[in-house]
């Protein structure tokens, strides 16, 4: 049950839940006070939750997973819902790793299809002939990105209209052997060399299997499920991108048309890996703005919005109107609930939930704690900890055999006790530096040792996010047991702070050890301790006392002079403290206002603009350090959009459609000197009337960090966004 102080939750727990209602599947009860919650997005009012996607996001062993698959199951079992996984995660069955999602989508009846073991045909009829051309540009930019020039853009569509490209393998050949076009064959082959090359990973190379080969298909579209198991992949391979760009484009194309279900799904599991890429985070949000119209919800799960970095495709995360957020460390959870605009008392609880249990958004004013509920059934299907548990079992063996070395070493002479029975040294010890009290005061437990070993060693293999996660545990349980200013949870800090130094992150390794600093408990702080140590590796030398003279009481004092400057300066001094007084509550105020906005920070802007038939959005993002923007004008897919322009602070950038391809995306830096004042740009877009030569229509647009908000700088007013 989770832990919250009693004014809050006498204070919270009436607003929280109020009198809402949802309409839908059982998914659990309110920790707050106990109700049911149900919720199928889809049968919700759209004046109350405008679209149906949703975020789930936690630590290791959170329940994220378990309760998005509960949910998946409840949906179909109830009212037919169709799901398409994306599963990047493997679990251990019968001694052989499959996607997690596998034993739901066979108990449903629907298809595991493993990559290499089904092939997917981007060629297919199915697609119309744009998608294929878009679909195969994507399979060769996931290889070879500088492979696309226009030349050879050129000579891939001209590929493509040969009878042969039927398959991958018949456009590669093609490529090689073109029919004379608009331009010689021989030029074409010479041009086409480049997309030959690229392609033919996936012809011949180590991508054999997974787009070309005699059984070359598109999945079914009538099932109840249908998973596809990237588990066997290498998670840095080209393959990953390429594969989603295949089922992306299959789920726009062909699953969401011929699809008879009143509702259909697309889960991404372990999404940071799939959003990273800028061609499938574009195609996730294509799918997220067109959801309400398509009948479909996006459910992306993931550990952290940190896995994203502080690119576009964070600002996918925001167009999810239902959130999940199971326990996540102090800082990940403050990031995410700046985010997601949670409010205080659920940010604070989020490092202290249990298993199972989650904050739950769900559109703008419901926020509520959830404790899902799980039947044994639905436990089998969902079990996505067989590997936790083997460890943990190897973990309590290991601590049985050192138990009974430690017996067998008590009649042991000295002299012939391996070295790391001493105390003092384990064969597995610390091998980092830590502070000098630590090692006395705070690491005394064999139970805390292994636990932050465990962290550490992580960090060190590159397991990064293990180890974030595993850190979280640790904190968590001993936040529980002993009180958040506890030795224990302040050990937490230092293994955190030795995690963000192994992962690169000096400024956070940083902070953390600066606030160990700060920290202390009821009968002081742990680290002012310093029984072994004659000085404390937090603090400076302290002033000395000044020494008296000898003697000096025993000479007779010669009778003070009276001195009338003093009471001059005093009348002077008071009269520049009035005048001092008037300008300090001038500054205090200006040093609210400011302290307000950066209170309401949000570090990113946006608008939706449609202008001659064209639908933009131009789009500011401001830098983690603040001391740089980014600017883009967004038009992706608009086959209208003949000229894009930006121009701000001395800089421009200009975009139109070239060899056939339509106009990317322009994009502008700017230094910032003030990260809390609003930047100014003018947007031109040239659309369905434009002529060349003659002027586009100029827009002038004001972008505030502090609110998120644009406004039109002619007229003031505000402005729409679809971010």
């Amino acid at each position: 049950m989770i832990r919250l102080p009693t004014n809050h939750a006498a204070i919270t727990a009436p607003l929280v839940a109020s009198n809402t209602a949802f309409p839908g599947i059982p998914i659990g009860r309110s920790v707050l006070d106990g109700r049911p919650f149900r919720l199928s997005p889809v049968l919700v009012d759209e004046r109350v939750l405008p679209s149906t996607n949703s975020i789930a996001l936690g630590g290791l062993g959170s329940g994220k997973s378990t309760t998005k698959k509960i949910r998946a199951r409840r949906e179909n079992l109830y009212h037919e819902h169709q799901y398409v996984v994306i599963d990047s995660y493997g679990e251990q069955q019968n001694k052989q790793t499959e996607g997690e999602w596998a034993p739901l989508t066979r108990d449903l009846g629907g298809l595991v299809i493993e990559a290499g073991e089904f092939t997917l045909n981007p060629c297919s009829p199915e697609f119309p002939h744009e998608v294929r051309e878009q679909l195969i540009r994507s399979l060769i930019a996931a290889v070879e990105p500088e492979a696309l020039t226009a030349r050879t853009a050129h000579a891939l569509q001209h590929a493509l209209n040969n009878p042969k490209a039927s398959t991958l393998n018949g456009v590669v050949d093609a490529l090689q052997d073109p029919q004379d076009g608009r331009y010689p064959a021989q030029e074409l082959a010479a041009w086409g060399v480049d997309a030959v090359l690229a392609l033919s990973r996936y012809t011949d190379g180590s991508l054999r299997g997974l787009f070309d080969g005699p059984a070359a298909g598109l999945p079914p579209c009538d099932l109840p499920m249908i998973s596809f198991d990237f588990t066997k992949l290498d998670r840095n391979s080209p393959a990953i991108p390429a594969l989603m760009a295949a089922v992306g484009y299959w789920v726009e194309h062909v699953w969401l048309k011929q699809s008879t279900a009143a509702h259909r799904h697309l889960v991404l599991e372990e999404a940071w890996q799939i959003l990273l890429f800028p061609a499938t985070s574009e195609l996730i949000q294509r799918l997220l703005k067109n959801s309400r119209k398509a009948a479909l919800s996006l459910d992306v799960v993931m550990h952290t919005l940190s896995d994203l970095g502080d690119g576009r495709a964070q600002d996918l995360a925001k167009l999810c109107e239902i959130a999940h957020v199971g326990r996540l460390a102090p800082e990940e959870a403050a990031k995410v609930g700046a985010l997601l605009e949670l409010p205080a008392w659920a940010i604070e609880a989020i490092p202290t939930l249990e298993r199972g249990q989650a904050v739950w958004k769900v559109g703008p004013d419901y926020v509520d704690i959830i404790q899902t509920t799980i039947d044994e059934e639905e436990a089998k299907l969902t079990d996505t900890s067989t590997r936790r548990r083997k460890a943990q079992q190897a973990l309590a063996n290991e601590e049985e055999e050192e138990d009974e070395a430690v017996s067998l070493t008590k009649d042991t002479p000295p002299e012939e006790a391996d070295a790391y029975d001493q105390p003092g040294t384990t064969e597995d010890g610390w091998d980092f530096e830590m502070p000098p009290t630590m090692v006395d005061t705070v690491y005394a437990g064999p139970q805390l040792d292994s636990r932050h070993h465990a962290v550490i060693q992580a960090a060190k293999e590159g397991r990064l996010t293990e180890a974030a996660d595993l850190a979280a545990l640790g904190e968590r349980e001993d936040f529980t047991a002993h009180g958040i200013n506890s030795i224990q949870a302040t050990a937490w800090l230092i293994t955190r702070a030795e995690v963000a130094k192994l992962s690169g992150n000096t400024a956070q390794a940083a902070q953390l050890r600066a606030t160990v600093a700060r920290m202390g408990n009821n009968d002081g702080a742990w680290f002012e301790q310093t029984d072994n140590l004659s000085t404390q590796w937090h603090r400076g030398p302290q002033p000395s006392e000044p020494v008296p003279v000898a003697g000096a009481d025993d000479q007779p004092q010669p009778p003070a002079r009276r001195r009338t400057w003093p009471y001059i300066a005093a009348i002077a001094a008071l009269a520049l403290t009035v005048a001092g007084v008037w300008q300090k509550a001038e500054d205090d105020h200006q040093q609210e206002q400011r302290q307000e906005k950066v209170a309401a920070y949000k570090g990113r802007s946006g608008a939706n603009l449609v202008v001659d038939a064209v639908d933009a959005d131009v789009v500011a993002q401001w830098t983690q350090h603040r001391d740089r923007v980014i600017v883009e004008l967004r038009a992706p897919f608009e086959k209208n959009a003949k000229y894009l322009r930006l121009d701000a602070g001395g800089k421009h950038a200009v975009s139109q459609p070239e060899d056939g391809r339509l106009a990317q995306t322009p994009e502008i830096e700017l230094p910032v000197k003030d990260p809390l004042a609003d930047v100014k740009v003018q947007v031109a877009i040239g659309g369905k009337s434009w002529k060349e030569g003659t002027r586009a229509t100029y827009r002038t647009i004001r972008l505030s960090p502090t609110t998120g908000v644009a406004y039109d700088a002619d007229t003031g007013k505000q402005l729409p966004s679809d971010l």
